[in-house]
């Protein structure tokens, strides 16, 4: 059987300079779309100080642009030039990493200058020429599991990615879907996707997305976006991946899905107590 190189935490720590040691996972947090830079900012500022106070490492994320909206309707954000510059501010102020997600391979180029990790959406994930493009900037490369893919399935995307010299590779799962408007997860899919040496996260509220279940936009059950969290860190992964909002209700993209940036503080603590009994 041929070796893999195993991406490890101590080496994405080692990358991104991260503060405290990994007896925690890291955690990917953010809004879903940059509404704009004030209320962005101050997403970042709030997820700074809980790192701090918690002693987790954080990867501030927020898009740039959602090409992927159910409706040519929905809002998408401020597009790449003024997303990348408002990313850029936050990345500096706070001395935090960042993700957003590419939904073409020309914007790759440009993303590189600003992003710590580059995100491959979940539709994408198997487009090869954008994963070996992303691969040969030689950044940290996070690919959404496709909501359609078996967790098997995924040592391709990362062989593909290996394949351009690039072995600094994240694995996000994020449910799968279970009939019309729909997602499950199965936590299997957590250690079965660890085989492939990727490091393996859990997003916790796009598995409780219901794709288009509100028509012309997606809803979701913000309710269940905690216990499923609790479930992954006793599973033991490598990191965590929240939406969060001020106001989610309110918010422009994910609303049904995100969570309150209010209470996130206290139920991440109890999440990530429990990730420290717990390794896959």
């Amino acid at each position: 059987m041929e070796k893999i190189n195993c991406f490890k935490k101590e080496d994405l720590a080692s990358i991104l300079k991260f503060k405290f040691d990994d007896a925690y996972p890291f955690v990917i947090a953010g809004p879903c779309v940059i509404e704009d830079a004030a209320v962005t900012e101050n997403i970042a500022s709030v997820l700074k100080g809980f790192s701090e106070e918690l002693k987790f490492n954080l990867i501030f994320k927020a898009s740039y642009d959602k090409a992927n909206r159910t409706s040519v309707n929905s809002f998408r954000g401020p597009g790449i030039d003024k997303g990348l510059k408002i990313l850029s501010g936050i990345k500096a102020k706070y001395n935090v990493p960042v993700l957003s997600d590419v939904h073409s391979e020309n914007e790759i180029e440009k993303a590189k200058s600003v992003l710590d990790v580059i995100q491959i959406p979940a539709f994408l994930c198997r487009q090869t020429d954008m994963l070996l493009k992303a691969a040969k900037t030689g950044k940290i490369i996070n690919v959404k599991k496709g909501q359609f893919m078996a967790p098997w399935d995924t040592k391709f995307i990362a062989e593909k990615i290996r394949s351009a010299g690039n072995d600094k590779i994240i694995l996000t799962e994020r449910g799968v879907s279970f009939g019309y408007n729909n997602l499950v997860v199965d936590f299997r899919s957590l250690p079965v996707m660890k085989e492939t040496g990727a490091l393996v996260v859990f997003d916790a509220t796009h598995s409780v997305q219901l794709p288009g279940g509100s028509g012309a936009v997606s809803s979701g059950n913000r309710e269940y976006v905690m216990p499923l969290a609790r479930a992954a860190a006793a599973v033991g992964v490598d990191g965590l991946f929240f939406e969060v909002h001020t106001n989610p209700p309110q918010a422009m993209s994910d609303s049904a899905n995100s969570v309150y940036l209010s209470s996130f503080k206290d139920n991440l603590k109890n999440i990530l107590e429990i990730s420290k009994y717990s390794k896959i």
